[in-house]
């Protein structure tokens, strides 16, 4: 009798690869970049510096879009 199949079960082996391209907007529309939704953003990135939010330094262009935005 075999047992197991040679996999591992997969648990913790994939890393970073995660929600690329789903955002939090289902319905198909875009909307603009508002400075509640920015700040938000920038502040959950201040707060977990090591977030991939934090890394890529999306905070500062949120912040940037919105005042854009406003304009």
């Amino acid at each position: 009798m075999t047992h197991g199949h040679g996999q591992s079960g997969g648990h913790g082996s994939s890393h970073g690869g995660g929600s690329k391209g789903s955002g939090s907007q289902s319905s198909g529309k875009s909307s603009q970049m508002d400075p509640a939704a920015a700040s938000r953003i920038q502040s959950t990135g201040d707060k977990n510096t090591s977030s991939q939010t934090a890394k890529s330094g999306f905070g500062p262009r949120a912040q940037a879009s919105a005042a854009k935005n406003q304009q």
